[in-house]
């Protein structure tokens, strides 16, 4: 079977708490498993995950996955699984504090069937994915890799709490190696240095040919098509919860772009159903396609075009 999109990442079972709603206990995330649930939720057929989980939660993953058709090589490990602790204040910011940590994907265990794959999603949460598995992926397949690098600029610091920090060496490997770069405001700053997120966006061409993408929350996103910025505008929303609006992104941008190749036809996808994902919590997030596309053509007139000089 020829994969439409594998999502590479370990899964996580997080507690969610902002100052709309909190999780009754952990529930199923993970920037790789948010994305394979929108892809396949928006229209992908076959939808692969790659990763690594423990037994405290194996079973019930598999059958989370087995629920939401989702082919998943996850055989659980004797090791934990991974998860956060998240809190949000009331201006959106949040501290991550670390509830456990899995065992790193390696070349070495990666199925050979899930290399058979259009896209790849490669969104690590905390360390398990590394430039030697990028490389195997990138020389083993013909597909196209999609990278949300949140978890490769993530390090654990004092009391099991998430610090941003990044090996910008290590990383301009791995940028020239993808299609697509997509980190948020916060994580494009980790990676460049650069507190403008245009300068940021900028830098990421520089250091790669990459299509390079930065989310912006609530002011949208902006991404680079030949010799223009475009810049996405989000859908005004009541966000209740902005865990996985980032990973939708990235899944329904991937799923767009696989039927139309246009960059601001999937910017705009992405954008209407990340609006659609924070007005939610947890694994069974609703993605209707009909609400994502009345959406994406309720903003699409605010695109703004700005030639790079």
């Amino acid at each position: 079977m020829t994969f439409d999109l594998v999502g590479i990442g370990n899964p996580v079972y997080d507690i969610i708490v902002t100052p709309s709603v909190k999780t009754d206990g952990r529930v199923l995330s993970g920037c790789s498993t948010n994305a394979c649930l929108a892809a396949k939720r928006l229209g992908l057929n076959h939808v692969g995950l790659v990763g690594r989980i423990g037994r405290d939660f194996g079973d019930r993953f598999l059958q989370d996955m087995t629920q939401y058709g989702i082919e998943a090589d996850l055989e659980p490990l004797e090791g934990e699984t991974g998860g956060f602790s998240l809190i949000y204040d009331d201006h959106g910011d949040r501290t991550l504090d670390v509830l456990g940590v899995a065992e790193r994907i390696t070349p070495k265990n990666f199925p050979d069937e899930y290399l058979n794959a259009s896209f790849f999603l490669i969104g690590p949460i905390l360390g398990e994915v590394d430039l030697e598995l990028i490389e195997f992926v990138r020389t083993s397949s013909n597909g196209k890799l999609f990278l949300d690098p949140q978890g490769l600029i993530r390090t654990i610091g004092n009391d099991q709490r998430i610090v941003h920090t990044c090996d910008r060496e290590t990383f301009r490997k791995i940028a020239k190696l993808v299609d697509f770069i997509k980190p948020n405001e916060y994580e494009s700053k980790t990676i460049t240095g650069q507190d403008d997120p245009v300068q940021a966006l900028l830098q990421l061409k520089e250091m790669s040919p990459a299509v390079p993408i930065v989310t912006l929350a609530e002011r949208g996103s902006i991404l680079i098509e030949n010799n223009e910025i475009l810049r996405i505008p989000a859908f005004p929303t009541n966000a209740i919860d902005p865990t996985g609006a980032g990973d939708v992104y990235a899944g329904s941008f991937i799923t767009e772009y696989s039927r139309t190749k246009s960059l601001k036809d999937s910017g705009l996808f992405a954008s209407a159903a990340a609006s659609i994902m924070v007005e939610q919590v947890g694994p069974d997030f609703k993605m209707p396609p009909t609400i994502v596309e009345d959406r994406r053509k309720s903003i699409q007139g605010r695109l703004v075009r700005q030639k790079l000089s």
